[in-house]
């Protein structure tokens, strides 16, 4: 490393006790890490706690260290969103500017400024990439990713520390320039992380369900597909394929894993559907390739990075089409999520009673676009671009499971869905703990 390098990077370990510890014990502040975040210049630094919990290690305190006049106008602008906060409100206030800046202005003359800087994604640390001072830039030459290596977050889930997303999850790696074939909706490697779940029924393997690979280990799906009269399956009696495009056969891509456990939510109900999420733990690991890879998993302020008000997501699977039979390769359908009020006015008898814990929602047009049977357990995935609010088709993103496919109303004729009616989706973001807890 380079003598300049060294000299932004200074690790300072600090010990102290608060004086009523018990005998021989003491209590030791961790590491703090200072950084020089901008390469021209020594009076803007950061101060970082490595070891903190997972949703707190992504802040720091950025301090800027000059004598300001009365009425300075400081502008800040990172890398991702974030969130700040005045050490000291005796002398400037913050507002946030329309382009996601921030703006301090001072109304006492004061030396020196301190902030607390937050992100707003798990994980992921906000960066300066801007500090103007009165209409002067003092970073142009910012030092983006130096604290990356500090981050530890969840531990082997999708939502992976690496300050910059699309290297870890909802990605796709496989870029096609081919025209779509015999009209087939998606193509291998559009959805690398949608799986196909079997289970082995008197001697014959039988195709019952989707998930979604969401870490090198764990699979996310409905619990009414891994379960028997809501008793989990044995482990050995199911299997993962991972990167499966057509059902049977075809796929060079492929790869079966065992299941090492099954784990369904403690207050699943297979008579209402109720709390229907489940994950399985593989034997062995997923590798990971441009046809297998893990989705992200939605947050409660994801929506914010959302380009309009409105949810779109996709579902995909090998759900029954309209011959009644299974597709034989991969599908998509693209629904809007709809109000509660809405789905159950719909149908007050059948919604209301599925939707009355609010762990649920619903989507879809009710015009024939919808999940059917074997579509049970795949995701109701959102894209978010990596820039807030962009709706270019091209937006480079990252795709978001925000739900998981339950149920939703079947034909009078037969045991079918009703492709007229809504889907009703397991509320991923209502589990985000009992998920991470469990993995």
């Amino acid at each position: 490393m380079a003598v300049k390098q060294l000299l932004m990077l200074l690790a300072i370990t600090l010990a102290t006790g608060t004086g009523q510890e018990e005998e021989g014990w003491a209590v030791l502040i961790n590491p703090l890490v200072s950084i020089i975040p901008c390469n021209e210049t020594y009076d803007i630094y950061i101060s970082f706690e490595p070891g903190l919990p997972p949703d707190d290690e992504n802040s720091y305190n950025l301090t800027l260290n000059k004598n300001f006049p009365l009425h300075t106008n400081i502008v800040v602008e990172f890398d991702s969103d974030a969130s700040i906060f005045l050490n000291d409100k005796s002398f400037a206030r913050v507002s946030v500017n329309p382009d996601n800046s921030f703006s301090i202005r001072f109304f006492k003359a004061h030396n020196g400024l301190g902030l607390t800087v937050k992100g707003l994604i798990p994980g992921v640390i906000p960066y300066l990439t801007s500090v103007v001072i009165n209409s002067k830039q003092y970073c142009s030459k910012p030092w983006v990713g130096i604290l990356d290596g500090f981050i530890q977050g969840y531990k082997d889930t999708a939502e992976s520390p690496d300050r910059k997303p699309k290297k870890n999850c909802g990605r796709r790696q496989v870029t096609h320039t081919e025209l779509i074939v015999n009209g087939a909706l998606t193509k291998p490697g559009d959805w690398p992380w949608h799986v196909a779940l079997y289970r082995i029924d008197r001697s014959t393997i039988k195709y019952i369900c989707g998930g979604t690979l969401i870490s090198k280990n764990h699979v996310l799906t409905a619990a009414h597909c891994v379960t028997i009269r809501g008793v989990p399956a044995l482990p050995e009696t199911l299997s993962v394929v991972l990167g499966k495009f057509n059902l049977i056969g075809g796929d060079t891509e492929s790869v079966e894993r065992e299941v090492h456990s099954i784990v369904v939510n403690d207050q699943f109900d297979h008579r209402r559907l109720e709390n229907d999420i489940a994950l399985l733990k593989l034997k062995s690991e997923a590798v990971f390739n441009d046809y297998i890879q893990p989705a992200c998993l939605w947050y409660p302020k994801a929506v914010e990075r959302l380009p309009g008000t409105e949810i779109f997501g996709t579902v995909v699977g090998w759900g029954f089409e309209n011959t009644d039979a299974l597709a034989p390769q991969l599908r998509k359908a693209k629904m809007p999520l709809v109000g509660e009020s809405t789905c159950i006015k719909s149908n007050p008898v059948f919604y209301s009673k599925l939707l009355k814990n609010n762990n649920k929602f619903c989507a879809g047009y009710r015009n024939g676009t919808s999940a059917c049977n074997g579509d049970s357990g795949s995701a109701f995935q959102v894209f978010l671009p990596d820039k807030t609010g962009d709706d270019n088709p091209d937006a480079v993103g990252a795709w978001y499971v925000r739900g998981i496919v339950s149920v939703t109303l079947s034909r009078v004729d037969v045991a079918i869905c009703n492709p007229e009616e809504y889907v009703v989706f397991t509320d991923v973001e209502k589990y985000k703990h009992w998920i991470e807890k469990h993995m």
